[in-house]
């Protein structure tokens, strides 16, 4: 017998009686088969009955734990607090966050009603934005400003997005931070929210995560602020979670949908200066930037009308306007117009035109002018500006043409002057010379002087009776001029930092290298019997070359007198012991070397050095540094 129950060979019978046995075996499985099937439908029809059930249960637990949260939210604190104390919270979130409106406005119903409640929420417009983008959201943030709460405007106008890759980390007190939420720059740090008014305004899907607003033609003496961004122009709203309760929804008009479907930017600055200059009455600071010319430009022509409440009032372009003949706004008012500027008390105007006799040139405690290249201005009507603002406190004149006096030009003395820059033409050392600023902190000169400058200096510091200055910047700001119109090249004498007994700043550029770092060094002379500035703790250089190799090593003796070893006092001369340095800056000097560069960290407390590099025929390579922090 075979392992299969049958006899061995096969034979006729026993393979007919296989045969019906397969049969019989191949029914078994089938219906074994079916049985399988028809359970596993039974199960199938269990789970979706199971499911549709647990479905139904979860739907209804939700519903309970959305009731729950709903019973928490009611019974919670916050919500105990009378609307008086909300506001109070609120008013004290906006000392530090200008926009934190927006942000509170999408929190919930209540704290939304509560915000659109209070317009001095809204008083503080920063907007950084472009011409493609929504004028609407300077309508949207007046209308909610209310009618009689005075405004404080900050507008950052950029023609061009920075890569997305920029970032700058920086402290609140120097220069702002912008992050981005949903593609809106708040500024200061202000935390991330979800994008204002879904529905009033549409979302934003790009921009940097980090940018730092700045622009490479502004002067150092008027930084750029970093300012929220306005949303760009898309064809569809785009919703992020669910819609908030609104209070005073305006629908989108026709030119906004016209505007939308035309993001050319050709008209964004009629309709943003229409809103706001309709606003003017209500204006108590008024800041608008922009890094080039836009095609809109124009708009600023009709900036006219009285301020009653205005306190300061800057425009800024980082690039000169080309036309600027048939200008009729404030700045180049007729001399006998009365525009209501009581309160005018800080002026900034850089790049764009204006007039020397406008009455908005009176009574200013901080004026800063800029002129346009193709602008021409005698000496005595800058003069007659200045005797304009008795007041000023801070003075800042770049001027780059200018002609020699007209009238004769007597002394002026500015008796409340702690900040003076002066730059541009050479003609702006006359100038120089009928100033007497008994109280001057801060001087900067970058004036393209073709004779040298000390003997200004040395007078101004004796009109002056020797104001306390702690802060002297030569020509350290200027990128490009010629050599032989370098102020800080033609200075021959230093003995005039004898007399600035009080300094604690010093930026030099374009000087020479080795008279400067020896004079500063310690009393070896005869001519020198005292420490030069005996309380300097910051240095900085500026293209400032040695004429031979010993710069280097008197740069050394210096930093070893005024910083000896650690727990050593600078020597004593004539009782006077100085302060350590604690801050050094050498742009584009001397080839100093690791080592000295390690030397220089180890005495003092930053060391920022950016060192020239020369080809094989002996040029200098400016596009090639090394640099040392």
């Amino acid at each position: 017998m075979s392992s299969y129950g049958f006899a061995e060979p096969p034979t006729q019978a026993t393979l007919a009686d296989a045969r019906r046995l397969l049969q019989q075996q191949r029914g078994a499985a089938s219906d074994l088969a079916a049985q399988i099937r028809a359970a596993e439908d039974d199960l199938a029809r269990i789970v979706r009955a199971r499911r549709v059930t647990i479905l139904e249960l979860e739907k209804e637990l939700e519903g309970v734990e959305q009731q729950v949260s709903r019973t928490l939210a009611y019974i919670s604190h916050i919500r105990r607090l009378p609307q008086e104390l909300l506001g109070y919270i609120f008013m004290f979130i906006f000392d530090d966050y200008p926009c934190c409106a927006w942000v509170l406005a999408a929190v919930c119903s209540m704290w939304r009603r509560q915000v659109l409640s209070m317009p001095k929420l809204w008083s503080k417009i920063r907007l950084v934005t472009t011409s493609t983008s929504s004028p609407d959201t300077v309508r949207l943030w007046l209308e909610r400003s209310g009618i009689s709460t005075p405004l404080d405007i900050e507008i950052y106008l950029r023609t061009q997005s920075p890569p997305r890759e920029a970032s700058v980390t920086q402290s609140r007190s120097s220069t702002a931070t912008l992050s981005t939420a949903n593609g809106w720059e708040w500024m200061d740090n202000e935390p991330p929210a979800s994008t204002p008014d879904a529905v009033d305004e549409p979302d934003h899907d790009g921009g940097p995560a980090f940018i730092h607003i700045a622009t490479h033609a502004q002067p150092h003496f008027v930084p750029v602020t970093a300012i929220p961004n306005s949303p760009p122009i898309h064809h569809h709203h785009v919703h992020t979670g669910p819609t908030p309760i609104y209070h005073e929804i305006v629908p989108v008009s026709s030119w906004h949908r016209a505007y939308s479907r035309t993001t050319t930017g050709m008209h964004w600055g009629y309709i943003a200066f229409y809103y706001l200059i309709q606003q003017m009455h209500r204006w108590e600071r008024f800041v608008f930037r922009f890094d080039r010319q836009f095609p809109s430009i124009n708009a600023l022509k009709v900036m006219t009308g009285d301020a009653p409440l205005l306190r300061e009032f800057e425009v800024s372009g980082g690039d000169p306007i080309t036309s600027v003949t048939d200008w009729t706004w404030l700045p180049c008012a007729q001399a006998n117009s009365k525009p209501n500027l009581q309160k005018l008390t800080k002026l900034t105007l850089q790049y764009v035109p204006f007039k020397w006799s406008s009455p908005m040139f009176t009574g200013l405690q901080s004026l800063c002018l800029r002129t346009v290249p193709q602008y021409t201005i005698a000496l005595d009507r800058i003069v007659y500006i200045i005797k304009c603002n008795p007041r000023l406190e801070e003075l800042a004149l770049n001027i780059a043409s200018a002609t020699p006096a007209v009238l004769p030009m007597t002394q002026t003395t500015l008796e409340h002057v702690k900040s003076f820059s002066i730059g541009g033409h050479y003609l702006l050392g006359a100038l120089l010379d009928c100033l007497a600023l008994p109280t001057l902190e801060k001087l900067i000169v970058d004036i393209e002087a073709r004779d040298p400058i000390e003997d200004m200096l040395t007078q101004l510091i004796l009109r002056s009776d020797h104001p306390p200055i702690t802060r002297l910047s030569l020509c350290y700001t200027t990128q490009s001029s010629p050599l032989y119109y370098h102020a800080g090249s033609g200075i021959t004498s230093w003995q005039f930092l004898s007399d600035l007994e009080e300094l604690q700043t010093l930026h030099v550029g374009g000087a020479p290298f080795e008279p400067l770092v020896a004079i500063l060094g310690l009393p070896e002379d005869d001519n020198q019997d005292q420490w030069y500035c005996p309380r300097l703790v910051s240095f900085a250089m500026k293209a400032c070359r040695p004429s031979h190799s010993e710069g280097v090593a008197k740069l050394v003796q210096m930093i070893e007198a005024r910083n000896p070893d650690t727990g050593a006092m600078p020597m004593a001369v004539a009782g006077v012991t100085p302060e350590r340095m604690r801050r050094l800056e050498l742009h584009d000097c001397a080839t100093l070397g690791l080592d000295v560069v390690r030397w220089l960290q180890g005495r003092i407390h930053e060391v920022v050095c950016t060192e020239p590099t020369y080809d094989s025929a002996g040029l200098n390579s400016p596009l090639q540094t090394y640099q040392y922090v």
